[in-house]
């Protein structure tokens, strides 16, 4: 397969191009660059003056989570954006290793009994990614719950001696086949009294491999300056490349926030500390998210049970955090589809009920906590400050879904890169050529995705190719995946291995 795409403004390249020049590619890489009238190739494509840059890399995205890898293929939405490679297994959640076969650390995001599952080692899995169809790259972390709660179920306790060597070896195995590194989510139930000696202990296994270190941060808001200092620490004292996964600026926490993004702008340069985020107002949520932090004290089993006492259901409701209903909507509720799209204001008449509390507790009732939610929490002038930082990545934080399942989908889905270059132009926030740096090259050297994320020779052809911030074709692999508003069904993508040494 050969691809010449003609007359572009290269960005993102080793060296300095002319303001307009051609691309040749031969199979998967990039075979010369240069003023090519001559030349003949099986595809052209007339880049007509547009720019041309390296495939967009989302460090965070949960095409895993939600098992749309393998039953959307496609990745649509991030093509359409100019993602070429997508990164997952973050927030402690992985699809390797599994060491009984069950996916319980994904629950909150799929209804995993309808998942087949006939992997269990990280090898396992990224063969059984071989096999499968699919249209962008992607590469995945290991996930510190996915192996935990298979180990000790749902036991909220510090592992023992004995239990925390064998979480060693077994994370040890899943680098060496493949896995990028570690991911916590110590927000979330099963995580959150992970004590920082098992992390600490963890992230030097993975820092031996070289690997990244991405955590979902302990606590937010007000708590949050405990959490920014926790991340820190880890990242100092293992030397492990860090990533502080979607570190949005939430309402109500703006001065903790940009007291984190001082602390964070003045380390040394040897704490390789990053962070990600997304220029969108609206956070995806599990519906048990919003009540009391007493409550969320065990598995979903047991936030049920306490949902269902009387008694219980008294106190809880007291203690519902003040939320702004018009902003609460409902992305996805398992088995209650006529749920979906109603916002809490909604809920109020459906229920037939005068107080935003009472509609959300028949809510969580109803649906058995087994919901997710689109609610609007974040400041946007602050995320202009948070996206210019130069410790700050780009990612969509979210999923490419069937179209059946769009709903589910926030707006960051489809369109987190183009809006991110929209506001770049628009606005003048930064050079485009740092912008793009900051979405290609800066991710692939944190993750080490060698000969990604810039346009030179001999590297993989791995392109997207735009004008007046809309994408007009992107190159997965050396293979046109994209082009004029239309996927063209090639599956070229790769399931990555991660080689960090």
């Amino acid at each position: 397969m050969s691809l010449l795409i003609k007359n572009v403004q290269i960005l993102g390249g080793e060296t300095k191009f002319p303001d307009r020049a051609d691309l040749f590619v031969v199979g998967d890489r990039i075979s010369a660059i240069g003023n090519f009238t001559e030349k003949k190739a099986k595809r052209v494509i007339d880049g007509q003056g547009a720019y041309l840059a390296p495939g967009f890399i989302d460090v965070n995205t949960d095409s895993d989570h939600y098992l749309s890898v393998f039953d959307n293929p496609s990745q649509d939405d991030f093509l359409r954006q100019g993602v070429t490679t997508i990164i997952g297994g973050h927030c402690g959640s992985s699809l390797a290793p599994l060491l009984y076969g069950g996916l319980e650390s994904i629950q909150k995001w799929a209804d995993t009994r309808k998942a087949i599952v006939n992997w269990h080692t990280m090898g396992e899995f990224l063969a059984f990614l071989d096999r499968k169809p699919l249209a962008v790259n992607f590469l995945t972390l290991v996930g510190h719950s996915t192996i935990r709660r298979a180990m000790i179920g749902e036991q909220l306790r510090n592992l023992t001696q004995n239990e925390l060597i064998v979480f060693g070896e077994t994370l040890r195995r899943a680098l060496a086949e493949g896995g990028a590194g570690l991911s916590t989510g110590l927000a979330y139930v099963h995580s959150r009294g992970t004590p920082y000696s098992e992390i600490k202990f963890l992230a030097g296994i993975a820092k031996e491999r070289n690997g990244v270190y991405s955590t979902h941060l302990r606590t937010s808001g007000a708590d949050l300056g405990g959490a920014i200092d926790e991340t820190v620490r880890i990242a100092s004292e293992t030397g492990i490349t860090t990533l502080i996964s979607h570190f949005m600026p939430l309402v109500g926490a703006e001065k903790e926030y940009e007291a984190a993004l001082e602390l964070l702008g003045g380390l040394p340069r040897e704490v390789n500390l990053r962070f990600d985020l997304y220029p969108f107002e609206t956070s995806v949520l599990p519906l048990y998210a919003f009540l009391p932090l007493w409550v969320q004290n065990g598995g979903a089993d047991v936030m049920v049970s306490n949902i269902e006492d009387g008694w219980m259901r008294e106190r809880i409701m007291k203690d519902f955090v003040p939320i702004n209903p018009k902003n609460f909507v409902i992305a996805h509720a398992v088995g209650n589809p006529a749920l979906h799209g109603l916002s809490l204001v909604d809920l109020m008449e459906h229920y037939s009920v005068a107080d935003y509390k009472s509609a959300l507790m028949r809510l969580m009732l109803s649906t058995k906590l087994r919901a997710s939610i689109f609610y609007k929490n974040i400041n946007t002038d602050l995320i202009r400050k948070g996206i210019t930082h130069p410790r700050s990545f780009v990612s969509s934080n979210s999923a490419s879904l069937l179209e059946s399942r769009k709903f589910e989908q926030p707006e960051r889905a489809s369109k987190t890169f183009t809006r991110f270059l929209e506001l770049v132009v628009s606005e003048n926030i930064m050079p485009l050529e740092d912008a793009i740096r900051k979405i290609t090259a800066e991710p692939a050297q944190a993750f080490r995705l060698k000969n990604r994320g810039s346009i030179r020779e001999g590297n993989i052809a791995d392109l997207v190719c735009f004008r007046d911030i809309e994408v007009k074709a992107t190159v997965v692999n050396g293979e046109v995946a994209f082009e004029n508003g239309v996927f063209q069904k090639k599956f070229s993508g790769k399931a990555l291995r991660y080689y960090g040494n």
